[in-house]
Formats: structure tokens, C-alpha cells, sequence
């Protein structure tokens, strides 16, 4: 991946955002804070890949409103939640929402690290499928209404004469549109269309 992994620390203590800011910093990551999850959630441009580490307990928004306000907008950055005040009511709220994991204060640096690495290695990976999806998603934009009657036949396993019957056209017809679908769709076969159908529909 060409983007560089970012730490981005939302803290209302301004001794804990430095702490973990240094920390970062030492394992050569590039590490960004915010003293509030407002100021955090304005300036936050979409960057990836990432890990969100955030206090809980802070004036105005807390942390697991942050991570509610984050999903709200459809942005899956990996977040670890720590937090001096680790009840389970909490913990399952955070863990529910999509938290790596949740961090009780105070804790140590590897412990710290290597749920930060865990969280950047994750969003590395959902960034990339996320990524790849969106280009399938581009190709089956490209699909014309006809094109995609197609590939539904192709890929519930309909023969090109059960496709030309299904949808009431040549053989013919059915052989252009299915060499236009595997152009634009960029595949070489149908168990990779069958693939990208399912990226679409993961249901």
C-alpha cells in the first residue's frame, strides 16, 4: 500500500495524548492528536491506513460516541478505546461497535503497541478489500441494464441457450453481451465473476 499508516490519539488530557504520541512516534509511525473528539472528527479527511486511539470519558463527545459518530459515516478506521473507568457495560459497547479492544488506564507501553499495531494491521486489510470492492462496484457501474441481466444468468450457472431463453433473446446476443461482461467486469473466468458477484451481494 502507497499511504503510510497514521495514529491519530483523542485525548482531553494533554499528558496522555503526548504519551502515547511519543510512543507511536518511537516505532516510526507517523501519530496526530486532538484534544477533543469534535476537533478530531472535523479535521479526519478519510486517511487510511489508520487506528483511532481514544479516552472515553471526555468533555462533550465521549469516545464511544466518537466511534458511534464514525460508523454513522460509514468510516471503518480501526479504533482502540482506552479508558480509566472499564466497566463491562462499557467494554461490550465498544467492542460492539468495532473496537479492536479496550484498554484499561494505566497500561503499559508494549500492551499499548501491540494493540495499535493489531489495529493498523486490521485496517490495512479492511482498507484493501474495501478498496478492491469499490473497484467491482466501478466495473458493474460500467455494465449496461442488459449486460447485467447477463452476469445475474452467468453467475446463478444458466448455459448461454438457458440464458437466451430466460431473458428472451439470441444466442448470439447472449455471446456478445457475455464477452462484454467479461471485459468490463476484467475477468478471466466465471469462477472469478462468481467472486466479484459475491463482493457485491456478500448476502
Amino acid at each position: 500500500m502507497s499511504a503510510s499508516p497514521i495514529v491519530y490519539i483523542v485525548d482531553d488530557e494533554p499528558s496522555g495524548r503526548e504519551a502515547v504520541a511519543s510512543l507511536v512516534t518511537e516505532m516510526g509511525v507517523e501519530a496526530r492528536t486532538y484534544e477533543s473528539a469534535e476537533d478530531f472528527r472535523s479535521a479526519y479527511k478519510g486517511e487510511r491506513p489508520g487506528c483511532l486511539v481514544t479516552d472515553v470519558r471526555m468533555l462533550r463527545m465521549s469516545g464511544l460516541e466518537l466511534q458511534d459518530a464514525l460508523a454513522d459515516r460509514g468510516i471503518t478506521l480501526a479504533v482502540v478505546v482506552v479508558t480509566a473507568f472499564a466497566d463491562t457495560p462499557v467494554t461490550v459497547r465498544a467492542i460492539k461497535a468495532g473496537a479492536v479492544t479496550l484498554l484499561e488506564k494505566p497500561c503499559g507501553p508494549l500492551e499499548l503497541w501491540d494493540a495499535i499495531r493489531s489495529g493498523l494491521a486490521e485496517d490495512e486489510q479492511n482498507y484493501e478489500i474495501e478498496q478492491r470492492r469499490a473497484a467491482v462496484v466501478a466495473r458493474w457501474e460500467s455494465l449496461s441494464p442488459a449486460e447485467r441481466d447477463v452476469l445475474e444468468r452467468i453467475v446463478a450457472g444458466d448455459a448461454n441457450k438457458q440464458i437466451a431463453n430466460h431473458l428472451d433473446i439470441s444466442i448470439r446476443t447472449v455471446e456478445v453481451r457475455r464477452q462484454q461482461v467479461f471485459q468490463k467486469m476484467e475477468a478471466d473466468s466465471v469462477a472469478q465473476l462468481v467472486r466479484m458477484a459475491l463482493e457485491l451481494n456478500p448476502n
